[in-house]
């Protein structure tokens, strides 16, 4: 940065100058506050929290009238400004705009630097502008619905992954059987955990490694890579020297050869076209898909075990939902979409989990020039060049003026599949009502049907197969890369007849 330009910036923030424009003019963050939680911003010693970062940004923030009570900045120490919003209508807005094309916003690529150094920066969730087109070309024709649900396709990929998701919960219900006892008490996360990857390379991939395999050498590789990938963006200097001083560089290579051979399983079935590999058309070289492979078996694995170890643990806490999940999947004997659209019940619950607790808890984005927005109800917003915007969807979801009972018929922080049923008797559906769960707009995750139907598929079982009850009192929620319940879904477990 030029210094004239550091200089004028530190200038106007000294001066309490408001860089944004418009009907949506955001309320400044004050860097000094009594009382709140943590700094506004991440740091060495904080970012492993970033929930109540959030917290701090939106601390006394009910006291600023209009606009600037949804809509916060930081501006200081001559950084660009960060805009922080939790304004549903401006969070849709902003996703709306992002793109390639000139004067759309980028995605602020600083919040995954450790990932782009851990799997490259040519992948769909790092690149930017034409790279980024380039890649969802390359990608994203698998994913759709149309190739995913065609029926004589669907239903041999369907059967692998039912046949998956039985055989890993038989064992459950086998160890349970040999224990004598009518209550297990388990933390599911892990078992959550293995089953996604395990979905993900020898369902989706067309892969052949076992489950114990996958549970001793690639989900702790997969684990320990992501936890470098938070560090390494925050403080990557600080973390190579403590890698070296506490001799954990050279297990950080052995885990990234881990990691390698795991995306060298991934790949191996395309030339014999297995799994969905069957469904992709390109001429790409196998080297020009490694980064997107990496992103995908770190990102999806992360992505569906925190979807649905939030579904469990919040049907844990609601036995009557459970038992009316039941009712509906208790004779289902596949999982396609005609068939889960009859369980209303199951569809509602995970569409809650996704607002209540969403995997992705924030969305970022950069404004590469100056750029004017208008959200559906007309408001406009000027956001400067350079800005970096955070998209808080935790805290758009968890706020009762948007969600709360006068609009949807439940307080907002409660898990209420039944808000979802008070929306469509209103005529109100989930595409109205973005909760944002997998995004929005041409950056909305092309995971979304593979993992609707992981999850639903996973839920739908487990109900069918034990009742369940939550182990502890309230669970508190753990974030980095995605969200979590931060006591691992403790339950306890009991065979249903």
């Amino acid at each position: 940065m030029p210094a004239t330009t550091w200089f004028a910036r530190v200038v106007e923030q000294a001066r309490g100058t408001n860089p944004f424009a418009g009907d949506v003019v955001p309320s400044r963050v004050p860097i000094l506050a009594a009382g709140r939680p943590s700094w506004p911003f991440p740091h060495p010693w904080n970012y492993r929290e970033p929930l109540r970062i959030l917290d701090a940004i939106w601390w006394g923030a009910e006291r600023e009238p209009g606009a600037g009570r949804h809509n916060r900045y930081l501006y200081a120490a001559g950084f660009p400004p960060v805009l922080v919003t939790r304004d549903p209508g401006v969070i849709r807005a902003v996703l709306g705009a992002t793109g390639e094309k000139p004067g759309q916003f980028d995605r602020d690529t600083a919040p995954t630097a450790g990932i782009a150094r851990a799997t490259g920066e040519d992948s769909l969730l790092y690149a930017n502008g034409e790279v980024w087109h380039r890649q969802k070309r390359l990608v994203a024709e698998p994913f759709s619905r149309a190739n995913l649900f065609q029926p004589e396709l669907f239903h041999e990929f369907e059967q692998t992954f039912r046949a998956t998701v039985h055989e890993r919960l038989e064992l459950l219900r086998a160890r349970q059987r040999a224990s004598g006892a009518r209550v297990t008490r388990l933390a599911l996360e892990p078992e959550i955990k293995v089953l996604m990857l395990e979905m993900l390379v020898n369902n989706f991939f067309g892969g052949g490694v076992g489950p114990e395999e996958l549970r001793g050498r690639f989900v702790p590789a997969l684990e320990t890579l992501i936890d470098h990938m938070v560090s390494d963006t925050i403080a990557p200097r600080l973390r190579a020297l403590a890698d070296r001083l506490t001799g954990r560089a050279g297990r950080n290579r052995r885990l990234k050869a881990d990691f390698e051979a795991l995306v060298d399983v991934a790949l191996a079935g395309r030339a014999k076209g297995l799994g969905l590999w069957k469904q992709f058309r390109s001429e790409a070289p196998d080297d020009a898909l490694r980064a997107n492979i990496r992103v995908f078996l770190a990102g999806a694995m992360e992505a569906t075990t925190s979807f649905a170890s939030w579904a469990i643990s919040h049907l844990a806490r609601a036995p009557h939902i459970q038992e009316r999940i039941h009712a509906e999947v208790r004779n289902m004997t596949t999982y396609d979409p005609d068939t889960l659209a009859v369980a209303p019940t199951l569809n509602r619950a995970l569409e809650e989990t996704l607002r209540l607790t969403p995997a992705l808890y924030f969305l970022p984005r950069r404004a590469a020039v100056d750029t004017t927005i208008e959200t559906a109800d007309h408001r406009k917003l000027l956001v400067p060049k350079g800005t970096h915007v955070v998209l808080d969807v935790w805290n758009s979801n968890r706020c009762d003026e948007f969600w709360g009972v006068d609009a949807t018929g439940s307080p907002a922080a409660d898990f209420a599949p039944e808000r979802w049923e008070f929306l469509a008797a209103k005529g109100v559906t989930p595409k109205d009502k973005l909760h944002f769960g997998f995004g929005f707009g041409p950056r909305f995750c092309p995971g979304r049907n593979l993992g609707l139907l992981e999850v639903g598929l996973v839920v739908g079982a487990a109900v069918k197969l034990f009742r369940f009850s939550a182990a502890g009192g309230r669970t508190e929620a753990r974030a980095g890369v995605s969200t979590k319940p931060a006591d691992g879904v403790l339950v306890d477990l009991e065979l249903r007849d």
